[in-house]
C-alpha cells in the first residue's frame, strides 16, 4: 500500500455515521437545554433591545423596531453611567482585591497548620459562603444598622448603610464570597512542591521572596481562573445589594443589575433593560477573554 493511500482518509459508510450519532446522542438533552435556557434568552434579548417593547401598554402587544435608540439613550443616561461606575468599583473592591486577596491569605496561613485548625477555619469561612444571599444581607444589616452590633460595640452611633453604602456592600460580599477563592488556592497550594520551597529557604530566601518567586508563579493559572470566575459572579450580583441597601440611599449603591431591574421590571421598560443586559453580557465576555488570554500567554 502506497503512502498516498495511507494518507487518504477512509470513507465512513452509513454504519460509521450511525455509530457517531449514537455517541453524540447522550449530549442531545444537554444541547436542547442550552438552546432553550441560554441561547434562546440571549437571542430574545438581542431582538427586544432593538425595539420599544414594554411590559404594559400598546408597545407590549405590537412593539416597533427602533434600531440602536436604546443604546444611544443608555450611554447618555447619567443614572446608567453612575450604575456602571459603581459596578466597576464593586467588582474591583469585592472580587479582584477583596475575595481574591483574602482567600489567598487564608489559604497561605493554613499551610502547615494542624488538621483541627484547618477544619475550624474552613468551616467558619465556608458557612458564610453557603448562606443564602438574603440571609447574609440581613446579618450585615443587623451588624451595620444604627442600633446594630458594630455601633453597640464601638459606641459610634452612625448609620453605616447610609453614610458608606458601597463600603458596606463590598465588605458583605467579600465576607460571603471569600470561601470560593480560599478553596481554589488551597487546592493550588497543595500542588506546590515542598522541596522547592525548602530549597529556597536553605538558600536564604525570606518568606516574601519564596512567596513572590516560587509560590505565586507556580499557581498563576489558578489565580487567573479564580479571578475570571469571581469577577463574573460579582458582576451579576443582585440579591445581596438589593436586600442590604436596595441601591440606596438614592442611587448611591445602585449597581447596573439593580438599575436594570428597576427599568425593566418596576417601570416596564423591558427593551431598555434588555439593552443593558446585552451590554453586561458583552462586558462579562470581555473579562473572560482577557483572563483566558492571560492564561494562554502563561502557557
Amino acid at each position: 500500500m502506497t503512502a498516498t493511500a495511507l494518507a487518504r482518509p477512509v470513507a465512513r459508510g452509513p454504519s460509521g455515521r450511525r455509530r457517531a450519532l449514537r455517541r453524540l446522542a447522550p449530549l442531545g438533552p444537554a444541547l436542547v437545554l442550552l438552546v432553550l435556557f441560554l441561547a434562546g434568552p440571549i437571542l430574545w434579548s438581542l431582538y427586544v433591545a432593538f425595539t420599544n417593547e414594554t411590559l404594559t401598554g400598546t408597545n407590549s402587544v405590537s412593539p416597533s423596531f427602533v434600531g440602536p435608540a436604546n443604546f444611544v439613550r443608555m450611554f447618555g443616561d447619567a443614572d446608567f453611567v453612575n450604575s456602571f461606575t459603581l459596578t466597576f468599583v464593586f467588582v474591583i473592591g469585592s472580587a479582584v482585591v477583596g475575595q481574591n486577596t483574602l482567600g489567598l491569605m487564608i489559604a497561605l496561613l493554613q499551610r502547615g497548620r494542624s488538621r483541627a485548625t484547618r477544619s475550624v477555619v474552613n468551616g467558619v469561612v465556608i458557612a458564610a459562603w453557603v448562606m443564602p444571599e438574603v440571609v447574609a444581607a440581613l446579618c450585615w444589616f443587623s451588624f451595620l444598622a444604627e442600633e446594630g452590633t458594630l455601633n453597640t460595640l464601638t459606641g459610634i452611633g452612625q448609620e453605616w448603610l447610609y453614610t458608606a453604602p458601597m463600603v458596606a456592600v463590598i465588605l458583605a460580599n467579600v465576607w460571603r464570597g471569600t470561601a470560593f477563592s480560599m478553596l481554589v488556592y488551597s487546592a493550588a497550594l497543595s500542588e506546590v512542591p515542598a522541596e522547592l520551597v525548602e530549597a529556597a529557604a536553605v538558600d536564604g530566601a525570606g518568606t516574601w521572596q519564596r512567596l513572590w518567586h516560587i509560590t505565586l508563579p507556580l499557581i498563576r493559572r489558578s489565580i487567573m481562573a479564580n479571578l475570571m470566575l469571581i469577577t463574573l459572579q460579582t458582576l451579576a450580583s443582585f440579591g445581596l445589594i438589593y436586600t442590604l441597601t436596595g441601591g440606596g440611599p438614592g442611587n448611591a449603591s445602585q449597581t447596573t443589575p439593580l438599575y436594570m431591574y428597576d427599568k425593566a421590571l418596576r417601570y416596564g421598560e423591558i427593551a431598555y433593560g434588555s439593552a443593558m443586559a446585552l451590554v453586561m453580557l458583552v462586558i462579562g465576555a470581555l473579562f473572560s477573554l482577557v483572563y483566558l488570554r492571560l492564561i494562554k500567554v502563561e502557557d
